[in-house]
């Protein structure tokens, strides 16, 4: 049997589709059935466990989950030692740097400082361009730092852009594209590979049929 973390949330839904489709009985994750559990049977050969983004990294690269399905965002920011086997083409968006509508970020020679909720994503991104900046980490809303004048600007997931807009600000650079993918932890892919080329065909073959629709 594998032991699935899930991402709670829009990605928790989506994945159980997949997973449906794949040919696995979900019945278990229903909304008017699960109450407080946290983890539930799929079928005779996955066992799922609902947790947040970054545990979903955790569980998986510790062992004590085999795979995990997560946004790609979490797994470039936490760095782990965990292999992406599957693109499931879902949830995409992107990271992108974002600033003042209408301003040259890369104008003068000044020290930059970029604000973010992804520090690490941030860092390696201005590092491959050979350029040294400052970064803040926010919490909250990031948008904020530019428009109060803490940063020059920000690194953030972007969707439909419709919030930047809203606050007067535009992207200036796309930075990486984001979407759902399945992760397995090294040594559990060795383990349980035949439960793993199971599981990974079906879903390859929904990915693939979404894609064709």
């Amino acid at each position: 049997m594998i032991r699935l973390a899930l991402t709670k949330g829009r990605i928790e839904k989506t994945a159980l589709e997949y997973l449906a489709k794949a040919g696995y009985d979900v019945s278990e994750l229903d909304e008017d059935k699960k109450g407080r559990k946290l983890l539930f049977k799929v079928g005779d050969d996955i066992e799922v466990v609902l947790a947040k983004a970054a545990d979903v990294i955790t569980y998986v690269e510790h062992g004590v989950c085999d795979g995990g399905i997560v946004g790609e965002d979490t797994i470039m920011e936490a760095k782990a030692s965990v292999y992406e086997l599957l693109d499931l083409e879902f949830g995409k968006c992107r990271f992108a740097l974002a600033g003042i509508k209408g301003k040259d970020f890369y104008d003068g020679y000044n020290h930059k400082i970029i604000a973010s909720k992804y520090p690490n994503v941030t860092k390696d991104y201005f590092n491959a361009k050979g350029i040294d900046v400052e970064v803040v980490k926010i919490d909250g809303s990031v948008e904020l730092a530019p428009i109060l004048g803490l940063s020059d600007a920000i690194v953030d997931i972007v969707e439909t852009g419709s919030t930047l807009k809203a606050n007067g600000l535009e992207v200036y650079e796309d930075v990486a594209p984001i979407s759902a993918r399945f992760i397995a932890n090294i040594s559990g892919i060795k383990m349980k590979k035949k439960e793993f080329d199971k599981l990974l065909s079906a879903l390859s073959e929904v990915v693939k049929s979404k894609r064709e629709e």
